[in-house]
């Protein structure tokens, strides 16, 4: 066999398969070193970037997510894995030191905000100290509806889901699901109330207060 009948094989991906299914797997294979040599050279370049390298940023994500939405941003300085298993929406805000962690895929709709220093955590590691010595690891995915804004500092775990229209408060660590239009604060984070038609007409009132004073200046 020569040298580029080598280089045209398929590559195996047998690990990384094992990683996206949520069963045990050890991060060291040929595969998993270049999906992260990919991640590394990507995410230099982003947080190396210049101040109003706008476009180029927005490049260089495109390349490094597996989606990125029209009229999404995020701040650098950003970390992730791989960056391939994460799909984000469109308008997308996330604040400097986001962190996403995606060893399995990490879903994000439309119009969610985060605050800084938000981590998304998929990884999983054995309670068993044996078990986990032997590098073994696993992931669950991570999925945040649209409309979703959370404050600086939140953490959420591997496996939640989070429905539309909520509010994750600053600093909580979200380790189980949170339902759709709802607020959730703490450690670990519960839903503390529902977003209703009183908190809609209060905002929307204010909103509508705003453009009228932008309109008059």
């Amino acid at each position: 066999m020569t040298n580029n009948d080598a280089m045209d094989e398929a590559p195996d991906t047998r690990e990384y398969d094992r990683m996206l299914s949520g069963e045990l797997y050890i991060a060291d294979d040929p595969y998993l070193h270049a999906l992260g040599a990919r991640r590394r050279r990507l995410q230099q370049l982003i947080n190396t970037s210049d101040w109003d390298a706008f476009a180029e940023r927005d490049r260089l994500f495109h390349e490094l997510l597996g989606a990125f939405g029209e009229g999404s941003y995020i701040e650098p300085p950003f970390r992730c894995d791989y960056g391939c298993n994460i799909a984000i929406g469109r308008d997308f805000y996330a604040n400097t030191d986001c962190i996403i962690l995606d060893v399995a895929p990490v879903t994000i709709g439309d119009n969610v905000f985060f605050g800084p220093r938000v981590a998304l955590y998929t990884p999983y590691h054995p309670i068993d100290a044996a078990t986990r010595d032997e590098q073994l690891e696993g992931g669950l995915p991570i999925r945040i509806g649209s409309d979703v804004w959370f404050g600086g500092g939140v953490t959420v775990c591997p496996g939640v889901t989070i429905g539309d229209d909520v509010v994750v408060g600053a600093g909580s660590v979200v380790t189980k699901d949170v339902p759709a239009h709802s607020v959730a604060v703490g450690n670990p984070a519960h839903a503390v109330r529902t977003i209703g038609e009183e908190d809609r007409i209060r905002w929307r009132a204010r909103a509508d207060e705003y453009r009228a004073w932008k309109g008059m200046r």
